[in-house]
């Protein structure tokens, strides 16, 4: 016989209401739309960098024309028949870009979503992300179809730095920050720095997609060429290093200033002695000239992420009441 003593109040598991997950319905007092935002643009952002990277190892490890064909490999997804070191740099390098155009139209989206959420210029900035990464996208395909011509792989690696500055700009925007009001000529000259990094970078894309540095003996075009890129080290240097006296020499500045002027003066470092390598070894070996383009995108997101930071102390600055 059955217990009598079950108790009879319970419900049983079919009358168990269970309510739908709703990933959009979330709690508004404990779900934070910049937050999330803010997340996606850094691993977008971290995962641009690998991006670039593995787009400079492609380069020196002459896979640029690795796949024949674009935006397909030997006509498949993964071309498994024909892969090897050079097919799978060039395979991969579509994987990743591919991956980051699926992140920036999510962020797109999310943008648009909560914008009532977001500040009001966030879904456009976001737009433009798409937008740099969509012709960035055009870019790789022309690289392709037409044979690596020099000028549009230049064209490449700077939209893709345009691309990767925009998502930075993006995440310091969307920090808490609490304005001090003590950064003085600092926006000026770290603006200036970012120009000057971001010129010397586009002439180290020219350096390498012209192979100056094998030819500068042969070709007086190309000589002149290395030597724009070796005597542009010096304004670029000089500005971020003004950067790091400036900053130690403001008092009352944030953490973050003087953690990213660090940062830039250790990267500088580092670059300015990968670069003396990477001449003397006429590029002869590939992990110095990647870990060389990697180092340089790190320096020029660092110094915007300070550009930014000090462009947005001075404005909430001025926003604040006197007295």
């Amino acid at each position: 016989m059955a217990d009598s003593s079950i108790r009879r109040d319970l419900p049983v598991p079919s009358q168990i209401a269970v309510p739908a997950f709703n990933p959009l319905a979330l709690d508004p007092h404990t779900f934070d739309p910049k937050a999330l935002v803010r997340s996606l643009i850094w691993k977008t952002a971290i995962a641009t960098l690998i991006l670039m990277a593995i787009g400079s190892a492609t380069r020196v490890m002459n896979a640029g024309l690795a796949c024949p064909d674009w935006p397909l490999c030997y006509g498949t997804l993964i071309p498994s028949q024909q892969m090897n070191l050079q097919v799978f740099l060039e395979w991969f390098h579509r994987l990743d870009a591919a991956l980051i155009g699926i992140s920036t139209l999510s962020l797109v989206g999310l943008t648009v979503w909560y914008r009532r959420a977001l500040p009001s210029w966030t879904p456009w900035m976001a737009l433009l992300a798409l937008g740099l990464i969509l012709f960035q996208g055009i870019l790789g395909g022309l690289t392709v179809t037409q044979l690596l011509r020099f000028d549009i792989v230049t064209a490449h690696l700077g939209t893709a730095l345009l691309f990767f500055a925009t998502l930075l700009t993006m995440g310091t925007l969307l920090r808490p920050y609490q304005a001090t009001g003590t950064t003085g000529k600092l926006p000026w000259l770290s603006l200036t720095a970012v120009l000057l990094v971001y010129l010397q970078s586009l002439s180290g894309g020219l350096v390498g997609s012209q192979w100056a540095v094998h030819q500068c003996l042969l070709v007086s075009q190309l000589c002149r060429v290395m030597n724009t890129h070796l005597f542009g080290v010096v304004p670029a240097s000089l500005a971020t290093l003004a950067i790091v006296i400036a900053t130690r020499r403001t008092a009352a500045l944030s953490a973050s200033f003087r953690n990213l002027a660090k940062l830039a003066g250790f990267l500088l470092l580092l670059q300015i002695m990968l670069g003396m390598a990477t001449f003397r070894l006429r590029l002869q070996v590939e992990l110095l000239t990647v870990s060389h383009q990697a180092i340089g995108a790190s320096l020029l997101g660092t110094l915007v992420c300070f550009t930014v930071l000090a462009w947005r102390d001075r404005y909430l600055s001025n926003l604040a009441p006197e007295g």
